[in-house]
């Protein structure tokens, strides 16, 4: 293990997070409302800490095994989210806790979107920037970004890329140079960006709101600037942008390259993708059923505004986003409920959706199919094909190991927050708000998350972490056999 290697990487990382403190910095000073020397207290500590550990080793360069990079993956997180939690642990308004601070800040990151924060719509324009900011930075992963420009890391980059990108097949690269498939996709994920913040704001948004918006909306992460959420708008037109945006952010961004590396943009890379269509029909379904349900049990004006609603939470909720027009924790139960559950198939793999990822519950459907085929015909050979590739038996046995361990780790969260004094129902969906990074929870976590214990909160930064680098990654640093040489 080539430790000193790894320190030295991790506090260039540092070095290089510490400078994003400053754009909330220019905004309180564009503002002047306040939360300006915190950020800039915040980015002298940081730099300091990412010079402290990355001088002494500045000449350590090794070439990096894939045990090294998922442990630079998983320190970066862990690190990061701290050194994320400065300014909110420095700054007087809000007033935050520790335990808070490190919530807020891990939420950000790993575009969960659960906040312990209330009155948004008073506090300074500079937290409220860098809150969204986190989300946008985590959305397609720093790690991603950091090895695209600093090539000084003198690292193999795809043991970290392997790591880092969520889904199944990992091996799959854009480009052949690991460097070129990070700039190719942070590219796209900025094109993505400001094609958002420009259409939020031609529906009516300021600028302010429409930048900060598209930061959390195609990260997928459901942080806003107003406690009522897009709610605050009270605009079909921006309900109906979030709702095309989330969907397009939930697409695996290798097809997005795919599209628009051909001139001109071919739609069909889309229309024949399984995972894609399957992604599409699971948002419509949702959308009907919340519909039909809603048109029976709640009293909306119009039938309009009752699938305005029902296609924005239905998306907003499946995608893992999280952001909220109504109250729908106070919808009849059973479609919370639902909406939750949907929360664990999320986006397609390659996305910055949370969740398990629709590319697995398909190949779980098909093994499934497959195994009920081979108790009528025993001795037949059953191939599973996606699409029109066959799938070798590696990646299958990877979907169900990742099915099982993302079981065990969601039940021993639900029984710590339990432990801890939680009700059952409020529990299951901190659980699934932190793990799925989704965000909003029910019961006593509907509104937020301020009044949950201390261990609460610590219980679900850890659940943050699992979902965002999705569960082997960090799970792999517990096992003996990843620390023997």
């Amino acid at each position: 293990m080539h430790i000193l290697s790894i320190i030295r990487i991790v506090g260039l990382l540092v070095a290089l997070f510490s400078s994003t403190m400053l754009l909330p910095a220019l905004v309180a000073f564009g503002y002047r409302d306040g939360g300006g020397s915190e950020f800039v207290s915040a980015f002298f500590i940081a730099l300091l800490l990412g010079v402290l550990l990355w001088f002494p080793n500045r000449h350590h360069k090794k070439e990096l095994r894939s045990k090294e990079g998922f442990l630079i993956v998983v320190l970066f997180w862990t690190v990061l989210g701290s050194v994320g939690a400065l300014p909110f642990m420095l700054g007087e308004v809000p007033d935050m806790s520790v335990s808070e601070s490190f919530f807020e800040s891990f939420s950000g990151l790993t575009t969960t979107g659960a906040t312990v924060l209330t009155g948004l719509d008073e506090l300074p324009k500079a937290f409220l920037f860098y809150r969204q900011l986190l989300q946008w930075l985590g959305g397609m992963g720093i790690i991603v970004l950091a090895v695209a420009i600093l090539p000084i890391l003198g690292i193999g980059g795809m043991q970290l890329y392997r790591a880092e990108i969520p889904g199944p097949v990992k091996d799959n690269k854009v480009t052949p140079r690991i460097a070129e498939t990070a700039k190719a996709l942070w590219y796209i994920y900025l094109f993505i960006t400001l094609s958002c913040a420009l259409s939020y704001w031609m529906a009516g948004m300021t600028m302010f709101d429409a930048i900060c918006h598209s930061f959390s909306t195609v990260a997928i992460g459901g942080f806003s600037t107003h406690d009522a959420s897009i709610g605050y708008f009270n605009s079909s037109a921006i309900n109906l942008i979030t709702v095309l945006f989330l969907m397009v952010a939930g697409v695996n961004f290798t097809l997005h390259f795919a599209a628009f590396a051909h001139r001109p943009m071919r739609l069909y890379v889309y229309l024949k993708d399984p995972e894609v269509k399957v992604f599409i029909a699971l948002q419509l379904g949702l959308t009907l059923i919340c519909f039909l349900v809603l048109m029976r049990h709640v009293s909306y004006d119009s039938w309009g505004e009752t699938l305005d609603h029902a296609l924005f939470q239905s998306v907003s909720i499946a995608t893992t986003a999280g952001y909220s027009t109504t109250g729908f924790s106070e919808w009849p139960l059973f479609l919370p409920i639902l909406l939750m559950l949907a929360s664990f198939v999320g986006g397609c793999a390659g996305s910055t959706g949370g969740g398990i990822k629709v590319v697995r519950l398909m190949l779980l459907h098909l093994q499934g199919m497959r195994e009920l085929k081979r108790l009528v015909h025993p001795r037949a050979v059953y191939r599973i094909k996606l699409g029109n590739k066959a799938l070798s038996e590696r990646v299958i046995e990877a979907v169900w190991g990742f099915f099982a361990a993302y079981a065990a780790i969601f039940i021993l969260c639900m029984l710590g927050l339990i432990a801890t004094g939680m009700d059952e129902l409020t529990a299951f969906s901190a659980v699934v708000a932190s793990l799925n990074n989704l965000g909003p929870g029910l019961g006593e976590v509907a509104p937020h998350f301020a009044n949950t214990t201390d261990a609460a909160k610590w219980i679900m930064i850890i659940a943050m972490l699992f979902g965002r680098l999705e569960i082997f990654t960090l799970l792999v640093l517990l096992t003996p056999a990843f620390w023997r040489s």
